[in-house]
């Protein structure tokens, strides 16, 4: 069987592809492209050129209209441009993945099969390797046929006129039923790794659970690190932590315990959702969410937005089922970090002029309209250590109120810890 998803390291020169329609404008459109530009990066891949189109709905044989199709196969045959792999910036159809294969002859990668390649080579511990591989045969299944457009069905006049059923029918089958073991081999490895968290998680005593949330790439891993003392992998890449790492952290005598989440990023593939059910758990069981969001960003609050949103699929199952009880919503800690390369931008003579970042003084951010996003905000820099002791003090703040609540008869031992 052959497989279609990405592994190896590669570095061809692709080309990008989006839309601009009624539901996503031209500047949104930018950013989702920049967004892929960076998931590209992030691959090995080098993109050289980015086409765009308006309409209403994407075409549902090309994605793209007749003509930009043909623009951008001109552009890919062109041997100067050295094109061989073009990425489409939604998840595409397998009819529109065997016709854009078909017209264009390069390789056809869209947004999804682009994160599940990032997924399967940062994926490290068998955990995370197994997550990622049913995601991947998850998205493999319905697009199988593509991979045997060499053997279509044959079919010939026989004894009475009856019709034979050829070869790729066959090898489709086999693949079919090869794939669904497969998924349903890694879904049984995955509810004993669930079962394994779950045993992981009440061996952690009663220590209180924090949980460090937010877009992929706004610091998460570098604030865990600086928090907790330890070393976790941490690079200015899309995804760069798939595993969830846990340490015990301990301000002025109080310990809690500090994990470190996937990040969360703008269509977000169903199928990594429903594969890393046992790590989102992790945030399911938290008592105290820390969401980091990356102020510098030009769209950190649509960021914010997809974080919210996919925290509340995750944790509040009423969304999805009906008659599911719903959860309250966790006690959340909002950081926004990267304060070092925030750059405001304010209005003078009808112009658009970047402040510089030493003109934007600490105190003066939290007199801004983002402090009033939500009750408990902080501003920092994990990367310079700024502000890093008033974030400590929210923390240890919240988290001995929940410890307080959940065990009154020790509120006597934080009175002698703050003497």
């Amino acid at each position: 069987m052959r497989e279609f998803i990405l592994t190896d390291t590669i570095t061809e020169n692709a080309v990008l592809v989006g839309l601009i329609t009624p539901a996503q404008n031209e500047q949104k459109s930018k950013e989702y492209l920049d967004e892929l530009d960076f998931l590209a990066d992030t691959a090995g891949i080098c993109t050289v050129k980015r086409f765009t189109q308006r309409v209403e709905q994407a075409h549902p044989v090309t994605f793209v209209g007749t003509g930009k199709l043909q623009e951008i196969k001109a552009y890919t045959e062109d041997e100067d441009n050295k094109i061989g792999m073009v990425i489409f910036d939604d998840e595409l159809s397998p009819k529109q993945l065997r016709n854009l294969e078909a017209e264009l002859k390069v390789k056809i990668m869209d947004r999804t099969s682009l994160i599940l390649d990032i997924f399967a080579a940062r994926a490290q511990t068998a955990d995370a390797k197994t997550q990622v591989e049913l995601a991947q045969y998850n998205y493999m299944l319905p697009r199988l046929k593509r991979l045997w457009t060499h053997l279509e069905r044959q079919s010939g006049s026989g004894s009475g006129g009856l019709r034979m059923r050829g070869p790729g029918e066959t090898q489709l089958e086999t693949d079919r039923r090869i794939i669904l073991n497969k998924i349903s081999k890694l879904k049984e490895d995955l509810k004993e790794i669930d079962k394994q968290k779950a045993n992981q998680r009440q061996n952690r005593g009663k220590l209180v659970r924090v949980a460090l949330v937010g877009y992929t790439n706004v610091g998460k891993s570098t604030l865990m690190n600086l928090l907790s003392k330890s070393d976790v992998f941490a690079e200015n890449k899309l995804f760069a932590t798939l595993d969830t790492t846990v340490r015990k952290v301990s301000i002025e005598n109080l310990a809690f315990l500090l994990t470190d989440t996937v990040g969360f990023i703008r269509k977000l593939p169903t199928e990594l959702i429903e594969a890393f059910k046992s790590t989102l758990d992790e945030v399911r069981e938290a008592d105290l969410l820390v969401h980091v969001v990356d102020i510098s960003h030009p769209a950190f609050e649509e960021q914010m937005e997809t974080v919210t949103k996919t925290l509340n699929e995750i944790i509040n199952p009423c969304n999805k089922k009906k008659g599911a009880e719903e959860v309250p919503p966790k006690p959340t800690i909002v950081v926004f970090n990267k304060i070092d390369a925030f750059e405001h931008v304010e209005k003078e003579a009808d112009d658009l002029t970047p402040r510089s970042k030493e003109n934007i003084p600490l105190e003066e951010l939290k007199h801004t309209w983002m402090n009033n996003l939500h009750e408990n905000c902080v501003f920092i820099s994990a990367k310079d250590k700024e502000n890093i002791e008033e974030l400590k003090a929210l923390l240890y703040q919240k988290v001995k109120e929940i410890h307080v609540e959940r065990f009154p008869y020790n509120d006597f031992l934080y009175q002698n810890w703050e003497e």
